[in-house]
């Protein structure tokens, strides 16, 4: 009897164990954040979920959203997790997030005028964004540049040659802030606030976090941002600013699990993590600094941290379309390398011409000249396409190749690129012959 009690025991304690084993295990996790962000959630998650390692796997926004789709067939992923709220849209409408329900509840509907979680379930807002102007303020002192706080104010000649932007084509929070900006301020104008800050760009970085490192070291003295970058540059000792512009928006950071998951438990004990008070207290530690979507952890946070349930300036904030954005990604982000990352020297060269001019006139009136330099500027403000155009069917399909460029793509990243040197050139021709006029 004892015996059979006992190796009754023995079975009950290896079913246990063989539970515990299978819920235990690696979390295979793809994302865009650096590891500044995600060994403190390594660290914390691992910690609290005991049998479970974080593997993390850092790739961009959209290179990510390009490994998940591709490796769908033998998919080794678990989780996806970034900021970008129009990638997790992407999946989902691809169908390679799965549907779940955290355990976590109680939690805001909204941030802002955004809503914090996908309505059907398939991804879950963590932490809240903002995308704005991080400045170095010793650079600026020493520079006798005045701190920037519009997106406007980046397109002025005391900022030519200081400005950094990472390329939203290889950043998903980058294009975010374009798209933002073309929102708010609308497509033609939109652009022309671009290009006038493009002309002011002494660099596009290839990754996000590449800009606030050289805002950081003083290489630059202006970079364009998501908030948290200067938020733990802060916390960091690093002498700089951050401004939101009144044209801006604040959205969630997300997490969601990927279809057909290798760990399902695993993935669901790290969505669980993250929107716990524990794991919302990690986000507010000096290298991460982000916006918890909690809103009582804000009793925890330093002194002047942002708090988007409660600060005027986020409900102001415009209201980001992620279904527009959605529509038009791969043509904006296109768009922008085209007429300003692979044309930087060109447009540089039109705009520093253009204020070369603008200072002569300040000085010198004259009507012949201020009509070449009009006529410069729409020439630098010309669109290729318009915005229907862009989220046409038919240049979208343009971009649907993945990997293999398609022929139309390739046809069109020329005809925009021509379309810049064009206009660009011609722009500085009569910004110069305009200057030539001024006594």
């Amino acid at each position: 009897m004892l015996k059979t009690i006992a190796a009754a025991m023995l079975i009950s304690a290896a079913a246990i164990v063989a539970a515990h084993a299978e819920e235990g295990g690696k979390v295979t996790i793809v994302t865009s954040f650096s590891k500044d962000v995600t060994d403190p959630f390594k660290a914390g998650f691992e910690a609290a979920n005991p049998g479970y390692t974080l593997d993390v796997q850092n790739k961009s926004t959209s290179s990510g959203v390009k490994y998940v789709d591709e490796t769908k067939g033998n998919n080794q992923t678990d989780l996806f997790w970034a900021s970008a709220p129009d990638a997790f849209d992407s999946l989902k409408s691809r169908k390679l997030l799965t549907k779940f329900k955290p355990s976590v509840t109680g939690l805001p509907e909204k941030v802002g005028s955004y809503p914090v979680n996908d309505p059907d379930g398939f991804y879950f807002g963590f932490a809240a964004s903002g995308y704005g102007i991080m400045s170095n303020d010793r650079y600026l002192e020493a520079n006798e540049i005045p701190k920037p706080a519009e997106w406007g104010d980046l397109t002025k000649p005391q900022y030519y040659d200081h400005v950094a932007i990472a390329a939203p084509s290889r950043s998903g929070t980058t294009h975010l802030t374009i798209e933002t900006i073309l929102q708010g301020e609308g497509w033609d104008k939109g652009w022309g606030t671009l290009k006038g800050i493009g002309g002011n760009l002494q660099q596009v970085t290839e990754r996000s976090f590449g800009v606030p490192d050289a805002v950081n070291s003083g290489q630059t003295g202006i970079g364009i941002v998501i908030d948290f970058f200067a938020f733990s540059a802060q916390a960091s000792g690093f002498p700089v600013s951050f401004a939101y512009p009144s044209v801006t928006t604040v959205v969630p950071a997300n997490v969601g699990i990927v279809a057909n998951a290798p760990n399902q438990k695993g993935a669901e004990a790290f969505v669980n993590y993250l929107l716990s008070e524990k794991g919302q207290t990690v986000l507010l530690e000096p290298t991460i600094r982000r916006l918890p979507i909690n809103p009582a952890l804000y009793e925890k946070a330093p002194e002047g941290f942002p708090n988007p349930f409660k600060d005027q300036r986020f409900q102001s904030m415009i209201t980001f379309d992620a279904d527009v954005s959605k529509k038009r990604t791969d043509v904006v982000d296109t768009l922008f390398d085209q007429l300003i990352s692979f044309q930087l020297d060109k447009l540089k060269g039109a705009t520093k011409a253009i204020h070369a001019t603008e200072e002569a006139l300040a000085k010198s009136d004259n009507a012949e000249a201020r009509g070449l330099l009009q006529e410069a500027r729409s020439l630098i403000a010309a669109m290729p396409i318009t915005a229907e155009q862009a989220a046409s069917q038919e240049i979208r399909d343009a971009f649907t190749g993945g990997e293999q460029k398609t022929a139309r793509q390739a046809e069109l990243e020329q005809q925009w690129a021509a379309f810049a040197a064009e206009k660009y050139a011609a722009a500085q021709t009569k910004a110069e012959a305009a200057l030539g006029l001024i006594d």
